[in-house]
């Protein structure tokens, strides 16, 4: 089948603990939530490769990420997600627009449509986020409307990024487990 691949970055660990202390906010939400070491921001989601085009993405992201610099990230808020969806499929912290941020996705998706043809999100706009837990729909749509808890957190949570990684997913029972393949370093 090959492999499931995806280019992301990883927050660091007070991040992550910080996220994940929002979860018992919302007791009655009929969610799974993310494993913490599982939390990221998704860049491009590859999908399935060959080991044949593994070494070749490799050397294109690397090459893209090393043209651009370390940058923060800023997380702004806790929401359902999407936003105006209804049932929502997600909560998420949203990220701060950026520029440096969009211009290193908009470099990785060029890069790898351009090699590989290889991005299914080509001339969509890119929005940061990191998926915090996936809602049970069906257990939401048995809840009262009046019982819906409200998601919509003010936060303020900034990290540097200095790194891009490619990463893999294996898909189990208990949630997906990710490694990490190569990580591509960002100019200092």
């Amino acid at each position: 089948m090959g492999h499931r691949v995806f280019i992301a970055i990883n927050l660091t660990e007070d991040i992550k603990k910080s996220l994940v202390s929002h979860e018992t906010k919302w007791p009655a939400l009929p969610i799974r939530w993310t494993k913490k070491e599982n939390l990221h921001i998704t860049l491009i989601f590859l999908g399935y490769t060959t080991d044949e085009e593994l070494p070749e993405i490799c050397r294109i992201v690397r090459e893209a990420v090393s043209k651009n610099k370390f940058f923060d990230i800023n997380l702004k808020k806790i929401i359902y997600g999407p936003p105006n969806k209804r049932p929502p499929r997600m909560v998420w912290a949203e990220g701060e627009e950026s520029q440096e941020l969009g211009k290193l996705q908009a470099d990785l998706e060029n890069s790898l449509s351009n090699s590989l043809n290889k991005t299914e999100n080509k001339g969509r706009p890119y929005a940061p986020h990191i998926t915090l837990g996936r809602i049970k729909t069906w257990d939401w749509k048995r809840i009262d409307l009046e019982e819906i808890p409200e998601v919509n957190e003010e936060i303020n949570l900034i990290f540097e990024v200095s790194s891009v990684e490619i990463m893999e997913s294996f898909l189990k029972r208990k949630g997906p487990d990710y490694v990490i393949l190569e990580s591509c370093p960002l100019k200092d």
